[in-house]
Order: structure tokens, then sequence, then C-alpha cells
């Protein structure tokens, strides 16, 4: 049996959260206040009704309490706007206590009931005293919440290399992996520097396009590799992989030349067959170890038993020589 939820966004959050929507209407954009584990939260509802196996859910489905009216919205705005207003006192706080830590943001629950603080530090902090000093003066409930780096610009904000905003304070959903490797598809510049955000680790746009290259690189013929032309054999030397271009290089004696050529034009002989021949053989050489591995097991399995039978019956038979 399939069960009905909604995904709900909560501001300053990639995660999309799934709720059950408890009977209401509701639609992409509608603001509402939902149970969590700390509380009655305000969220919008970025995905509509749909149902879902049970069994795939980490743990119960919380609900959402109510439709959020637009006075609640409001409010809530105006209270952000009032913590915001807190960033110079807290930061002097947190310099009388002497702790490693950087304030990036500031912001208040739906109600106004409490401050979210957040701040990024390089190692762990006690916090635990400057919680008590910072709730005494700014009389409210304060929650502290250390944030890696990425999350700092996605809050902040920011400008990347390209001139655009940076992608994770656009809505691009939760961060994904970004390796090396995926910078070498895209024939990208392996210097760090050349590659990074405003976070200081590897830009989030390399990961949202690789599936693009991912796709190309399998079309293409590898640098290096021999390949045919109309105007007759080269060698590939550059792969343009949003044109499906392949640039080649002929050489004709002391003389070469290189030309540039759609990949329809370009012949060449792929290794898919080698390799996925090369993986069935492995999966043959795994099973065969495995059925060696199961043997043996048994063997010993029964080797022991037959000692322990052994050493039982000479027990047996020293008791009845008593």
């Amino acid at each position: 049996m399939q069960i009905e939820t909604v995904g709900v966004k909560f501001k300053n959050s990639n995660h999309i959260y799934s709720f059950e929507p408890n009977g209401l209407t509701l639609k992409n954009g509608d603001y509402v206040l939902v149970d969590t584990e700390k509380g009655t939260d305000l969220g919008v509802i970025v995905k509509e009704k749909e149902n879902i196996d049970p069994s795939t859910l980490m743990s119960p489905l919380k609900k959402v309490v109510k439709k959020a009216t637009k006075e609640m919205v409001e409010n809530a705005e105006k209270y952000d706007k009032e913590a915001e207003k807190q960033y110079d006192i807290v930061k002097k706080i947190v310099k009388q206590f002497g702790l490693e830590m950087k304030i990036v943001k500031i912001e208040a629950s739906y109600d106004n009931s409490r401050y979210i603080i957040n701040f990024t530090a390089e190692n762990r902090v006690d916090f635990r005293e400057l919680v008590k000093k910072l709730a005494e003066v700014l009389k409210k409930r304060v929650e502290l919440r250390q944030i890696g780096s990425r999350d700092e610009v996605r809050m902040l904000g920011g400008f990347g290399p390209c001139g655009k905003v940076c992608c994770c304070a656009q809505n691009m959903g939760e961060f994904d992996h970004v390796s090396m490797k995926m910078a070498k598809n895209q024939n990208l510049s392996l210097n760090p520097a050349s590659i990074s955000g405003l976070c200081g680790k590897l830009m989030c746009c390399i990961a949202y396009e690789n599936p693009v290259y991912q796709e190309a690189l399998k079309k293409m013929p590898k640098v290096g590799f021999q390949v045919s032309t109309k105007d007759g054999k080269g060698t590939v030397i550059y792969n343009d992989l949003l044109k499906e271009e392949v640039e080649i290089k002929f050489v004709n004696g002391d003389e070469s030349e290189i030309k540039t050529y759609p990949l329809s034009e370009v012949h060449f002989k792929r290794e898919e067959k080698w390799f996925w021949a090369k993986v069935k053989d492995l999966k043959i050489c795994s099973a065969a170890v495995w059925k060696l591995f199961k043997i043996k097991i048994f063997t010993l399995l029964h080797l022991t038993v037959l000692f322990w039978q052994i050493l039982s019956r000479q027990k047996q038979a020293i008791l009845l020589l008593k």
C-alpha cells in the first residue's frame, strides 16, 4: 500500500523533506507549517502530492499542520530582518569568549521564539557557555549551528568565476560529490585554483554538467587512437565533446597536417566488446573463487566437528576407566 507525500523545503536549505499532506490540498509555492523534531516550522511546497512505497522511508512521516497565512509569511520575513540586526552584538560576544568561529548568518524561527546562529569553524567548538550568554543578552532561545564552507557561500551568495551567481545560491538542490576526474572529462585545467569556487572547493557546476560529458565521451575516440577518414588514416589529438568534432593529425613523411571532422565522418574500432569480455571473465573468475572458498569452509567445519566428536569420546572412555 502506497502513501501520499508532499515535498517541503525550508529556508536556507537545499534538501527536500517529505511530509504527509494531512488531507490538505497543496500546490507548489504554498507556505505550510509542519511538524519537525525541533517543533513546528515554516516551509514551502516544492513537490506536489505523490505516492511512495512506505518501505523506502527511513523514519515515520511527520504531518503538515496547516497552510500558513500571508500574515505568517510576512511576519517570518520581518523577524529574519530583525535577527540579522543582531549580527554585531553576537560577533562582539563571541570575541569576548575568544572562540575561533566565524558568524555567517543569524535567522529567526517563524514565530520569533528562537534565533538560529550559523557559523563556521576549523575545529570543533565548545560553545555551551556562549549559548547561555547569547540567550541572556538576546532574550531568546538560541541554537548554534556549525556549517561547512559550501553552506556559507550558499547562504551569503556571490559570483562565481563565470560571472554568474553561484550555483549553490540558486536552489540547485543538494550538493553533489565533485572529483578531479569530472574536471578531466571536461578537458578543464587540473589546477585547483582554476576550478575552485568561492568556498575553496571544486565548483558545483562540474558535477552538474558531468553526465553530458560522460555520454559524449562514450561516442568519441580516445586521444591517441588511430582512426579512418575520407582523407585517410590519422591520429586523434583532440575531441570537442559538445560540438562532437574530432581533431586528427595526418603525417606524410616529414610533413604533418591537422584537420577537424564531425564525429559521423570518423571511423574507428570501439573497445566496448573487449571491455565487456573482460568483465565477463572477471565474473566467471569471481564465481570460481567463491565456490572454492565455500568448499574450503565446509571442509574446515567438517574437520572441526570430527575433532570435537573424537575428543568427546576420549573423555567418555577416560571416565569409564576411572
